[in-house]
């Protein structure tokens, strides 16, 4: 029997106070899955409840994504379908809640299925939406990832000193789910964490921790990190080994780190300058250690 489609007037069981919805999507927008991932592990920390899901008819194409079969605690065999999932989560230390939504770039009908994570968005009374995505770019994975964060509403731009939208060209549900909240009159923001395009193949934990810290930022809440910073350091030696066994990748990463590092270089303003200054000072001051 095939599931049922959700129903967007669904409503949470509890009222949400001033709801944030944060939503990734896996597939071109989920450059090693470090956007999906974050929802995950969001949905895991903050212990989100499941309210809905999308009938996986209306959106997929079973070849592209194929329905999983798996087997529960009792043995007993179990076929997971393709979809997106609603859920929400109740934060007690913040004055906010939020709607998570996770789900997979669809086949078809794009505008149908924009249009349904804004119904949810609409009736839960989210204040704004904040959308995820990770692209492969030339950073190295030795350094902080790199993430960008745009809107198209002026507010936003100015109060939390982002970036307005300039991109144009190819996009993918992010940017369409984008438009269509915005076309809704909710203001909204895309974060885009870098993830190294040598090293693009999930899991990305770095660039998953990158999109979390910045989320932490925006909304002004504690997101507990559990294993993921160990998760990353993991992750980088064991790049840093592979890196080693190849001369021509290791030359090329230390050419990022040093275009990276050059990027990275305080202005030659007159703050900048008064605070070496005032570190010289210190440093000269210092008794000499002696050996």
């Amino acid at each position: 029997m095939p599931e049922q489609p959700a129903d967007p007037q669904q409503r949470p069981p509890v009222v949400l106070r001033d709801p944030v919805v944060i939503a990734a999507f896996e597939g071109w927008n989920d450059a090693g899955e470090a956007a999906s991932q974050a929802v995950a592990h969001l949905h895991e920390v903050w212990n989100a409840v499941d309210l809905a899901e999308f009938d996986p008819e209306l959106y997929h194409d079973f070849q592209v994504n194929r329905p999983t079969v798996s087997f529960d605690e009792d043995g007993k065999r179990v076929l997971t379908w393709p979809t997106t999932r609603i859920s929400y989560a109740v934060l007690p230390d913040s004055p906010r809640d939020v709607l998570l939504v996770r789900g997979i770039e669809p086949s078809m009908r794009w505008r149908t299925y924009a249009g349904e994570v804004v119904e949810h968005a609409r009736t839960a009374g989210a204040s704004m939406v904040l959308t995820l995505g990770a692209l492969l770019a030339d950073v190295p994975h030795t350094r902080p990832l790199p993430v960008t964060s745009s809107s198209d509403d002026p507010e936003l731009v100015e109060r939390l000193q982002i970036e307005p939208s300039r991109y144009e060209g190819p996009t993918g549900i992010v940017g369409v789910v984008a438009d269509a909240v915005s076309g809704a009159g909710m203001p909204s923001i895309s974060l885009w964490a870098a993830v190294p395009h040598y090293v693009g193949q999930p899991p990305s934990p770095k660039g998953t921790l990158a999109l979390l810290h910045r989320i932490e930022e925006l909304l002004d809440v504690t997101v507990p990190m559990g294993d993921l910073p160990e998760d990353a350091r993991a992750w980088e030696r064991g790049v840093d080994e592979l890196a080693s066994e190849d001369s021509e990748i290791a030359e090329y990463v230390q050419q990022l780190e040093e275009a990276k590092d050059t990027a990275d270089l305080p202005e030659a303003s007159g703050e900048a300058i008064a605070r070496e200054f005032e570190r010289y000072l210190r440093r000269r001051d210092d008794p000499p250690r002696r050996g």
